[in-house]
């Protein structure tokens, strides 16, 4: 009997977030957990520039236009196109690739108050395998923060919990002057997602990027010894 009023609670929490984010326009039941983050950690500031990882639908893209309302500045990346959005600016990219990161650069010239990126992996459906994918773009955010993120800025990050997490925190811990861990009233509650709150970013890594080299063009094949 207790598994199914927990599955029944979970149902109904699921719901009401779906049904909520359907009646106030959010594109994504994801939007309460980044309002729910704000409400406690006080993320955002208005006039605050801000750019969000992996985007798409938008629901986060949202709320951050909201905060930081009426002269922020929001950017979302993603792989996907992002439907456009009033006040927003969005560019298709990956940010694994030297060419994302340049433009992330360019935009932002190491001005973001926050960096946001709520990130996951395609689920393999191997927990290990899925935590490790995920360190691994939270790895990616980080490397973004010692591009564009101004000193004192903000992060806020989703990752999977598992083994690998105290080398990631490790990490943080060198950039920023406090990190937290949180899990929102939003989430799954069977979920192993967790939010990082990192406040106090040193600014003190900087990293050079690559220049991004054109694809050499090869000659046309010939051949050789005249035509038969």
């Amino acid at each position: 009997m207790a598994d199914l009023h927990d599955r029944w609670v979970m149902e109904r929490r699921n719901e009401h977030y779906y049904k909520l984010a359907k009646k106030l326009n959010y594109r994504s039941r994801a939007s309460f957990k980044l309002i729910q983050i704000d409400n406690r950690f006080n993320i955002f500031n208005a006039g605050d520039s801000v750019v969000d990882l992996g985007a798409c639908p938008g629901g986060w893209l949202q709320v951050a236009k909201e905060r930081t309302w009426p002269d922020g500045r929001v950017i979302g990346v993603d792989l996907r196109t992002i439907k456009p959005l009033e006040g927003v600016e969005t560019f298709v990219g990956d940010i694994t690739e030297d060419a994302t990161m340049k433009e992330l650069l360019r935009r932002f010239q190491g001005k973001a108050d926050v960096v946001l990126s709520d990130m996951a992996p395609n689920i393999a459906g191997h927990y290990s395998m899925d935590h490790a994918r995920s360190i691994e773009l939270c790895m990616y955010a980080i490397d973004v923060c010692d591009r564009v993120l101004k000193k004192e800025g903000k992060l806020v990050m989703k990752v999977f919990m598992g083994d690998m997490f105290p080398s990631l925190e490790k990490e943080l811990n060198k950039r920023f002057q406090s990190v937290k861990v949180h899990s929102p009233d939003a989430s799954r509650p069977t979920s192993s997602e967790v939010y990082v709150i990192c406040k106090g970013y040193y600014a003190k890594t900087r990293v050079k990027i690559k220049d991004v080299k054109p694809v050499e063009e090869k000659p046309e094949f010939t051949a050789k010894g005249g035509v038969f």
